[in-house]
């Protein structure tokens, strides 16, 4: 990094860039009646806010593209953040997906098993009926139906 102040040989080989700068009014100005004498050495100690030397004006861009460099990295790690919360996010809201369409397979595969069984029981009957004497089954297994133009009479005892 190059020195703030800079060398008498710097000083003489580029002239001191010099700040605009807007008087400021109110009880912080400084006083008209004193003038600054121009021909009066400064203080070492103190520079002149208004002089700008090439050296200091390098170390001003310096930190300036530093701080454009720590402004692009914290943008980047935002950026970054953001995107594994959201990835995140993504991965817990798929998982509780995931698990309720796991849940609904297996109720699924339960209400199919009951339905496998019922249909493997009306296979059988229906192979019952159509073998040899399935008729005479199918005849025993209706003895209760009444026959057309026929009323059915259910009796039932009076309770005194």
């Amino acid at each position: 990094m190059p020195p703030l102040a800079p060398t008498s040989s710097q000083a003489r080989q580029k002239p001191p860039l010099r700040r605009d700068r807007k008087p400021r009014s109110g009880a912080q100005s400084e006083p008209a009646s004193l003038p600054k004498p121009a021909s009066l050495p400064k203080q070492a100690s103190q520079p002149d806010p208004q002089i700008i030397s090439g050296g200091e004006a390098a170390a001003l861009q310096a930190l300036s593209s530093e701080r454009q460099e720590l402004l692009c990295s914290v943008i980047g790690l935002a950026l970054k953040v953001g995107l594994v919360v959201v990835a995140g996010v993504s991965l817990v809201r798929l998982a509780s997906a995931y698990q309720e369409r796991m849940e609904r397979q297996g109720e699924l595969a339960a209400v199919l098993d009951l339905e496998r069984a019922k249909l493997s029981k009306a296979r059988e009957r229906f192979d019952h009926l159509f073998m040899v004497e399935g008729e005479q089954r199918l005849i025993r297994e209706q003895n209760q139906w009444i026959a057309p133009n026929r009323l059915r009479v259910v009796w039932q005892q009076a309770n005194p």
